[in-house]
């Protein structure tokens, strides 16, 4: 199974997305900066990749934290973790795993500095095994909606590199491959950072799924050709009317999918809910360096003096999407009602 991260007693092992397809290559992290630079530079990346580098990053800093008292330790892994939530504004999964282990130090008050440091350890390693659950489960929620022989459209990667293990979006086509539905996947190249023709592309082809690349801007014409017949891809951030953030361009595939009359699947973990935000207008998106446009693998390909917009992320209004798939079922519209009934549920089993 592809591992896009783990604990290593002492240090974090990662790896290097930026590599890939060329060369498997890994960043071993002994201190928990090491991990945030791993964020910012995207050499781990996807929503829920992020959150669990942000857990074990934590964990992995406050090992370092010298003191005897509670309140220092306190302060000294808040400003941890201020560094982490500086690094991707955009997937909630960061603040989520943050929130997580705040509330496992604050629920262990009585402990000692020792057993804090454990206590956070144990929980981060805790949300690695949970996700990889939780995707299996969404693949086998999301499977029932891809019919025999599919052609599935997928736009990023939402795959075991992005998660886990196993993926979300992509995690619901290994289900169906897996079920023999002789399904077949175009993959569009997601620029600027190239995650679909570098990563979902090595993915698929790793796990021998009949798999094409295409440019981004090719998937109206194979719509339009009767060449595909779903898309599914994954969420950085869900507000509470179903209003979803991904990788920028996933706005576009809406609308060409609605056109179409093609349904557009979101597959995500509950984490990635946020429904303190009303709607996705409220979501932060983030807007990333100049040269991932303006250059591919350090080659110039625009002028000197050309500006440029790079935003990382765009919102596809709830009204595009047809289902969202999590670990809890799927959700339909109208989607305020489901997601508080998920919300709600997910709650009351926690607690």
């Amino acid at each position: 199974m592809i591992k896009s991260i783990e604990w290593r007693g002492n240090f974090i092992r990662i790896l290097d997305q930026v590599r890939l397809p060329h060369e498997e290559r890994y960043l071993d992290c002994f201190t928990y900066r090491e991990v945030v630079a791993a964020i910012s530079r995207m050499n781990i990346r996807g929503a829920p990749a992020i959150g669990l580098a942000t857990a074990l990053g934590i964990a992995l800093g406050v090992q370092s934290i010298c003191c005897q008292d509670q309140e220092t330790f306190y302060r000294e892994m808040d400003l941890i973790c201020d560094e982490f939530s500086r690094t991707r504004p955009t997937a909630v999964n960061l603040s989520w795993a943050i929130k997580q282990l705040k509330e496992v130090a604050r629920g262990h008050s009585s402990s000692s500095v020792a057993e804090l440091k454990e206590a956070i350890r144990h929980k981060a390693l805790e949300m690695v095994e949970a996700d990889l659950r939780t995707n299996q489960e969404i693949g086998r929620q999301g499977e029932p909606l891809i019919p025999p022989g599919a052609r599935i459209l997928t736009h990023c990667n939402a795959g075991a590199l992005a998660t886990a293990g196993y993926g979300t979006a992509l995690g619901v086509i290994r289900a169906a491959h897996e079920a023999g539905k002789n399904i077949s996947v175009y993959v569009d190249e997601t620029r600027p950072f190239l995650q679909g023709a570098r990563l979902t592309a090595w993915e698929l082809v790793k796990e021998e799924i009949p798999a094409t690349l295409i440019t981004d801007n090719m998937a109206g014409y194979f719509m339009q050709q009767g060449k595909i017949d779903l898309v599914i891809v994954g969420a950085d951030r869900i507000a509470a009317n179903g209003d979803v953030a991904n990788k920028i361009g996933t706005y576009s595939l809406g609308i060409l999918a609605k056109a179409h009359n093609i349904p557009l699947y979101v597959a995500a973990p509950t984490s990635t809910l946020d429904l303190s935000l009303p709607t996705g207008e409220e979501i932060p998106i983030e807007e990333r360096s100049h040269e991932e446009v303006t250059t591919i693998f350090g080659i110039r390909i625009a002028p000197e003096k050309i500006a440029v917009a790079n935003p990382a992320f765009d919102v596809t209004p709830a009204s595009y999407v047809s289902a969202l798939i999590t670990e809890w079922g799927i959700i339909y519209p109208p989607y305020s009602e489901g997601l508080r009934k998920v919300a709600q549920a997910k709650l009351v089993l926690c607690c």
